[in-house]
């Protein structure tokens, strides 16, 4: 059976973690920081995970992840 290629754009964009989930960071988290509020900021630092829905999608354009 042939290889897959891997989505050049999601394996900069995602990981998966250890337990299957997929992990990925916040938007707005780049530029203009200073008129957010700190709250907001700190929120984001923190990792995100895709819904289970898209999950399966990302997962199949990450073959060898």
């Amino acid at each position: 059976m042939p290889k897959v290629k891997t989505h050049s754009a999601s394996k900069k964009r995602f990981r998966i973690s250890a337990t299957g989930k997929v992990k990925m960071s916040h938007a707005c988290r780049r530029h203009r920081l200073v008129s957010k509020p700190r709250k907001a900021k700190k929120a984001h630092k923190m990792p995100a995970f895709a819904a289970d829905s898209n999950a399966a999608r990302v997962k199949k354009m990450l073959p060898y992840v």
